[in-house]
């Protein structure tokens, strides 16, 4: 077919009008497909969990890089939800410039099948508009869950709509597949800027005035400037018509390697969970706290470390994380979780583990007869708290249930704490209630005789701060008197207590960590960050507890 310069002209008009469009679609595509990889590799917590706790990371600033996982992984999906706007502004771009400058000259280029066909059509009629609209509306979805408002007030829509995941990379690899963005196989043959003519007539070929000034002085290749009105110019006669054929998908190159390594990890985890634990006590603790106490063949962890609990006859398919507060040694093969009653998944799972409300007793002994629930433990997994053994000096800060992570720091040490490099450790609670504190009371005391009786008595600073007052002379009793002289009213003075750790431990560094309300932990943060007069330097740890 031979193509006349009206023809060129108009195909060049689509491609001027249409190149914002696919410079923005194709380069938000790419960003899309690296962070659609990296954001799986925070997600493989066991792999995270071996490398912290191997000898192939010995640096400390790399192990607290991986701590960062939490962070990167939301990073990645806010950049996600970005250029996701982007691309799909791209597309609304392209969808309507192909409808307005439809060319019959080039028919595989054009993605409308006629000139003004509605661009809507284009989105709900072939397979990348189709899988684009749902990548969407699945991504909404996902962002939307998880807010922390979100997963504050109800956790189970936050854990089902994050496990779409699977459905949009399943969107993801379907809407490459297309074909809908060609590229030109024989530029060889034909070159950008020929023309193939069966007649060379003076009215069929535009005046390079016309040329230039219709693309703002761009004067294609394959014309002469004229020095006459009606004379003929000499252009490039294209050796055989453009061919096109579509890109490769490249979508799965990316994202292939992250996603089978993470369904590597889910079916290992899936195999090492795969056998119910045996729950030995179930202990109720004042302000609706329950301790759980277990036992697993060949189940190991490190203090600091958290699992993944899942009960069949609360859910089907949830599951939530808790840290360990209590870590299997060599001596004893217990290990133990604490948890609050704050949502629905924690009430039906304290109702099956509770005796019926006739039975008004606060412990229930492992000898009595009780028909425990099926349980499911997966993990252990790592978490910042892990160092706080790795520093010679640590300062840990927990507020109400965030003590949690601290708890089997200090049973570790309550049973030997000679292995490690920690050898001060200023040990800081704040809470509202004063019963809040029966919780490891038991424990705090233990543990500080104990280290009198070693001659160790400035091992441990134990600071307990209440907020409030009401009924605190009916609790205190002679039962932890040994608390009474470290219980404080009121907040930690939080500057003043910077300043006698770091003149304390002149010229050391001081591991930071915090599990509390957001407020604390800011404040942490920058009271670590700043300089003081002793050439202490403060390291600062987080772990969100919500």
């Amino acid at each position: 077919m031979a193509v006349s310069w009206r023809s060129w002209l108009a195909n060049e008009g689509v491609k001027h009008l249409c190149l914002v469009g696919l410079c923005l679609s194709r380069a938000s595509a790419s960003v899309l497909n690296l962070n659609c990889s990296l954001i799986l590799l925070p997600m493989c917590r066991t792999l995270l969990a071996y490398l912290r706790g191997s000898q192939k990371v010995p640096s400390r600033r790399t192990r607290r890089l991986l701590d960062k996982s939490k962070t990167f992984h939301i990073t990645c999906g806010i950049t996600i939800c970005i250029f996701s706007g982007v691309h799909v502004a791209a597309h609304l771009m392209n969808a309507l410039n192909f409808s307005v400058n439809y060319s019959e000259d080039f028919l595989e280029l054009n993605a409308a099948r006629y000139r003004n066909e509605d661009p809507r059509k284009l989105l709900f009629t072939t397979v990348p508009g189709l899988t684009g609209v749902f990548m969407v509306v699945v991504l909404f979805l996902m962002v939307t869950a998880s807010t922390y408002a979100i997963r504050v007030s109800n956790y189970d829509i936050f854990w089902y709509t994050h496990n779409l995941f699977f459905v949009f990379y399943m969107l993801l690899l379907l809407h490459v597949s297309g074909g809908l963005l060609k590229y030109q196989t024989n530029l060889d043959a034909h070159p950008p800027g020929c023309i193939s003519l069966n007649r060379t007539q003076s009215q069929d070929i535009p005046s390079l005035e016309y040329i230039s000034e219709h693309f703002r002085g761009s004067v294609p290749e394959g014309f002469s400037k004229l020095e006459g009105h009606n004379q003929k110019t000499v252009v490039k006669i294209c050796l055989e018509q453009p061919r096109f054929h579509a890109h490769f998908p490249q979508t799965w190159i990316w994202i292939s390697g992250p996603l089978c390594l993470y369904c590597a990890e889910r079916l290992y985890r899936c195999i090492r969970s795969n056998k119910p634990v045996t729950i030995i006590s179930v202990i109720s603790h004042p302000s609706d706290v329950m301790e759980l106490r277990m036992v697993k063949e060949n189940f190991k962890a490190r203090p600091g470390q958290y699992v993944i609990l899942h009960c069949p006859s609360v859910s089907a398919l949830e599951n939530h994380p808790f840290t360990l507060t209590m870590c299997p040694t060599e001596t004893k093969a217990t290990f133990g979780v604490h948890f609050k009653v704050v949502g629905d998944w924690t009430e039906r799972f304290r109702d099956l583990l509770l005796p019926p409300s006739s039975q008004d007793s606060e412990i229930l002994p492992f000898i009595q007869s009780r028909n425990y629930p099926k349980l499911y433990v997966d993990g252990p997994f790592g978490s910042p708290f892990e160092e706080s053994l790795n520093y010679e000096v640590s300062l840990c800060v927990a507020g109400g249930i965030g003590v949690t992570p601290f708890a089997s720091i200090l049973n570790t040490l309550l049973d030997d704490w000679k292995p490690y490099k920690l050898r001060r450790l200023y040990f800081i609670w704040v809470c509202r209630d004063i019963q809040s504190f029966q919780w490891f009371a038991d424990l705090l005391c233990m543990l500080h005789n104990k280290l009198w009786q070693e001659n160790r008595p400035d091992y441990v600073n134990i600071q307990l701060y209440l907020s409030q007052t009401d009924g605190i002379q009916k609790i205190i009793g002679e039962k932890y008197h040994t608390l009474n002289s470290r219980l404080f009213i009121g907040r930690p003075r939080w500057k003043l207590l910077f300043d006698e750790i770091a003149k304390c431990n002149r010229g050391k560094t001081v591991g930071v960590f915090c599990c509390g309300p957001s407020s604390i932990s800011k404040t942490l943060h920058n009271l670590s960050n700043q300089s003081n007069l002793y050439g202490t330097k403060f390291e600062y740890n987080k772990e969100s507890f919500s």
